[in-house]
């Protein structure tokens, strides 16, 4: 699975930082090192609506706040 955030000036000000830390982190916990591959990619086009991520192509709003709940419902769910 690659999992693509945006970290073009609009996302880095809506938190992509914390989005792309956040991700590493949660990867390392659940011991996925090994099944994602997480890159970073500048402007996707949609910088009105939130942190840009994509989950193999397919694009999501991310924000640092609720990147929990989409780690739970999107990411993992994939893997199974």
């Amino acid at each position: 699975m690659k999992i693509t955030v945006c970290i073009g000036s609009s996302c880095h000000l809506k938190g992509s930082r914390q989005i792309v830390e956040g991700l590493q982190q949660r990867i390392h916990e659940h011991e996925l090192d090994d099944r994602i591959e997480l890159a970073g990619a500048f402007c996707m086009g949609h910088c009105a609506e939130g942190v840009n991520v994509t989950i193999d192509g397919e694009r999501f709003s991310v924000h640092p706040e609720t990147l929990d709940g989409f780690f739970s419902s999107e990411v993992l769910p994939r893997l199974k």
